[in-house]
Formats: structure tokens, sequence, C-alpha cells
């Protein structure tokens, strides 16, 4: 069996790291939306309103922060992934299944670029 079939040309794999690095600076654009939207939910107060409304208020914006909150983290553990995924890329062991050992296909790696198993191994799973 050749290197070719074990892994990912380095033409690919130059394709796939344009990928990744584009969805690194759209996930890095949209975390730090979230940051900025969390530090205006601190400033935006509701202090010359009514105490009714300052209560339904507080809690919405409680609300609002946790989703932020949530948001951000799953936002940091996307552009880790992607990361992850771009040194993969560099030491040329990207799109190998970690379960199989496969090549995972094209198509999956352009819309999930940080995937690290194949269709097949995540089927497996269930």
């Amino acid at each position: 069996m050749t290197d070719e079939m074990t892994r990912y040309s380095d033409a690919d794999l130059a394709e796939f790291k344009e990928i990744i690095i584009n969805k690194m600076q759209k996930a890095q654009a949209d975390l730090d939306l979230i940051k900025s939207a969390y530090m205006n939910d601190l400033n935006n107060g509701t202090d010359d309103t009514s105490p009714t409304f300052k209560a339904f208020e507080e809690g919405s914006e409680t609300m609002s922060k946790e989703a932020n909150s949530q948001l951000a983290i799953r936002q940091e553990k996307f552009l880790r992934d992607l990361k992850n995924a771009l040194f993969r890329v560099e030491n040329k062991t990207y799109g190998v299944c970690r379960v199989t050992g496969k090549l995972i296909g094209k198509e999956r790696l352009k819309i999930v670029p940080h995937a690290t198993m194949s269709i097949e191994a995540k089927n497996l799973q269930r």
C-alpha cells in the first residue's frame, strides 16, 4: 500500500488548510460578536424603568448571559477543534479516521473540517 493511499495528497491538504483557516476566521469573528454582546448585556441597565419591569428584565438578562456564555464555550471548543485540525494538516495526518484508520470522505471534511471520524466509525458508535 502506497503512502498516498493512507493520507491525502499535499494538494488536498492545502485545500483543506484553506477551508479550515476560513472557518477559523469566521468562528473567531462569531466568538468576538458573542463576547461583545455579553459585554453589552452588562452595560444595558434598566435603572430608569419601573421595578416590575426591572425584575422581568433582570430574569431575561440572566438567561441571555447564560445563553451567551454557553454559545461562547461552544464557539471556543469549535475554534480549538479547528486549530487541532490545522495541526493534523501540518503533520499530514489530517483526514484519517481515528477509529478505522481509513481516509474520511472529502465531502464530509469540506462540511465538517474538524472531523476525526468517518461516517462509518460514527455509525458504529450509535
